[in-house]
């Protein structure tokens, strides 16, 4: 898959059709039944892609820009069908909610700081949460309606919240350089984060699926509710 003219910072999957964001400023889908190298291209951003998540019900797709831009498209267009522009930083973290349809979150970097939530259902801006710190990655979790954020300067901290109270259970710190990536084990239990300080580090930030409690932070074992480990 060569069509991209420069760098490609962004993937995501939706089933057989996989999305990528350059450089470039465009987004190409690859289907990979297809012998074509990409089945469609989409225009938009003025600037790198750097963000791109897909729906659960792989029904829409969000796009963030260094141009500090995010863009809603459904599987079929090749404009945006909706485009917020209240970040004043690049939109490299996105998220949509496994629980509620149509509720995505955004993050801005070093001069935005701030997560948003938008309902892009009925097109609006539900809230937005000043951090203090550039968002890197936003993930939410499957078994409880919380969801983490990984950041850059000025803390390089991992943050886990309540929503949509947008309360802290937690500020973990252990990471010397930005946040960069973040992955969500299959149980929904675990994190692993990596960052420019050369180390992954695993936490157990939310409860198991089967769990009733409300609150997270006592539904992992031990004296400490998380747990760090470096490889």
């Amino acid at each position: 898959m060569e069509s991209h003219r420069m760098r490609v910072g962004a993937l995501a999957w939706s089933s057989s059709l996989l999305s990528s964001g350059s450089r470039d400023k465009s987004i190409l889908h690859h289907d990979i039944r297809a012998q074509e190298d990409h089945v469609s291209k989409l225009t938009g951003h003025k600037s790198e892609v750097c963000g791109l998540k897909w729906s659960y019900d792989n029904r829409q797709l969000a796009s963030g820009g260094n141009d500090n831009r995010l863009f809603v498209w459904n599987p079929h267009s090749v404009q945006p069908v909706l485009k917020y522009t209240e970040h004043t930083a690049a939109v490299k973290a996105i998220a949509w909610s496994p629980h509620l349809h149509g509720l995505l979150a955004s993050g801005g970097g070093t001069a935005d700081r701030c997560i948003r939530f938008w309902n892009t259902t009925t097109n609006a801006h539900l809230s937005c949460v000043d951090t203090g710190s550039q968002v890197c990655n936003l993930a939410w979790s499957k078994n409880v309606n919380e969801l983490v954020s990984t950041h850059g300067y000025s803390q390089n901290q991992i943050i886990v919240w309540r929503y949509p109270t947008m309360s802290k259970l937690a500020t973990l710190t252990g990471h010397t350089y930005r946040v960069l990536y973040l992955a969500i084990s299959p149980d929904g239990q675990t994190i692993v984060t990596g960052a420019g300080d050369e180390t992954l580090r695993f936490w157990n930030v939310f409860p198991s699926p089967k769990s009733q409690s409300s609150d997270s932070l006592s539904c992992v074992g031990g004296t400490s509710f998380v747990r760090s480990y470096i490889r």
